[in-house]
Order: structure tokens, then C-alpha cells, then sequence
């Protein structure tokens, strides 16, 4: 059993545990149509959760797994729209690649503006985000709030600012799925999304760690 150093468990132990639990995973779900970079995203995404769903709720754009891998070679940002995916994600990982992960929601600056024009946090930390140049060529990663990647895309159309790859997964009733099917729209940015409810902080960390594994394996063999 080969390990990715930086981006696996730390024990010997622990890498057991994990690799273990994705044979039960490769074993329990059956058919899937997914290529073999995008199947080691989804099978982290089912290994963080324990949901099988997420074998035909998770879609990709064409090339969103190389263009994920590509962009946390060149060290791109990672901007959150909460602060437990920057949380969950693995420093040393991240600082393997040289990326550093932020999130803006709870600034202060962010919560005036909002108050005052009478929008979300989630929207006025994604612009504090762009005015620091974070968004365009950066990952976006969004796991709770539908503003904040529908904020994107309104960038994405009217600024024409292009990441190098979002993460989109909003969780909730109120215009989550929304947002995804409008992200799904797109072809010129790459993109990673859960159709439907369904979502959450931990799948975009699952999602990214996987880009992160795969990333250091491309490392490895040059």
C-alpha cells in the first residue's frame, strides 16, 4: 500500500483505517459513471458522509478534476463562504502546495456592508474576497450559503472574473439547488457540484482533500 506523505493520515494506523474504508466503500456501490479521477472525489465525498447518494447526485464539468488539480499545483487561494471548510481542511496539506484557505463572513466590514444594503454576509464576503483579487483564478468553495455562490456567478457574468475551479454545494431549501443548476449552466469555469438539497461544508472538504491526494500523486510521478 503506496501513501501521498502530505496528504494522507499521519500513522501507519490511520492510513489503514482510511484505505479500509474506501475498499468497503469501492465494494458497496455498485455501478458508477464516473472516470477514475472523478470516482476518488466522489468516493471521498461517501467515505466523509456515509451516503451513497452522493453516487449520481455529484457531477463535474469536463475537465474539473484536471483543472482542480492544475490550480492547486499553481497554489491557488481557496475562498470559503464559511469558516468550517477553512476549519476542516488540513493545514499541513494545504501548506504543501503553498495555498492558504479564507473566509470573510464574520469581518466586521463585511457584516456593516450588509446591514446597510440589506444583503447576506455570504454576498458581501465573496465581494471582500474579489477586492483582494482572491476569487479570479482562485478555488471557490462554497458548502452552506446559495448567496454566496449565486454572488459568484453574478461576477462571473456581469465582471467577468473566471476561478479556477468552484465547489459548489450549498446545503438547504431556499435556493440551494437553485444555485447549483445555474452553475451547471456554465462552460467556461470549471466546476464541482451535489444536485439537489444536499450538501454541506464536509463534502467540500471531502472534495478538496481528494484534489489535494490526487494533486500529490501527480507530484510524485512527475
Amino acid at each position: 500500500m503506496s501513501h501521498n506523505i502530505q496528504t494522507e493520515q499521519l500513522t501507519q494506523a490511520g492510513q489503514q483505517i482510511e484505505h479500509d474504508s474506501f475498499a468497503i466503500v469501492d465494494r458497496e456501490v455498485g455501478e458508477h459513471n464516473y472516470s477514475d479521477g472523478q470516482w476518488q472525489v466522489v468516493r471521498r465525498m461517501i467515505h466523509a458522509t456515509a451516503d451513497f447518494e452522493f453516487n449520481g447526485l455529484t457531477e463535474f464539468s469536463a475537465h474539473a478534476v484536471e483543472d482542480g488539480i492544475q490550480a492547486i499545483l499553481n497554489g491557488a487561494p481557496i475562498v470559503a463562504d464559511v469558516e468550517m471548510i477553512c476549519v476542516g481542511l488540513s493545514q499541513p496539506r494545504l501548506a504543501h502546495f503553498g495555498i492558504s484557505a479564507r473566509q470573510f463572513i464574520a469581518d466586521a466590514d463585511v457584516i456593516a456592508a450588509a446591514k446597510q444594503v440589506n444583503s447576506t454576509r455570504a454576498v458581501q464576503a465573496m465581494r471582500k474576497a474579489q477586492r483582494l483579487g482572491l476569487i479570479d483564478g482562485g478555488i471557490v468553495a462554497v458548502g452552506n450559503a446559495p448567496t454566496a455562490l449565486l454572488e459568484v456567478l453574478r461576477m462571473i457574468k456581469e465582471d467577468g472574473i473566471k476561478p479556477a475551479l468552484i465547489v459548489g454545494m450549498p446545503v438547504g431549501f431556499v435556493s440551494a439547488a437553485e444555485s447549483k443548476d445555474l452553475l451547471a449552466e456554465l462552460h467556461d469555469v470549471p466546476w464541482i457540484i451535489t444536485r439537489g438539497r444536499k450538501g454541506g461544508s464536509t463534502l467540500v472538504v471531502a472534495a478538496i482533500h481528494a484534489l489535494l491526494s490526487l494533486a500529490e500523486t501527480r507530484q510524485k510521478n512527475g
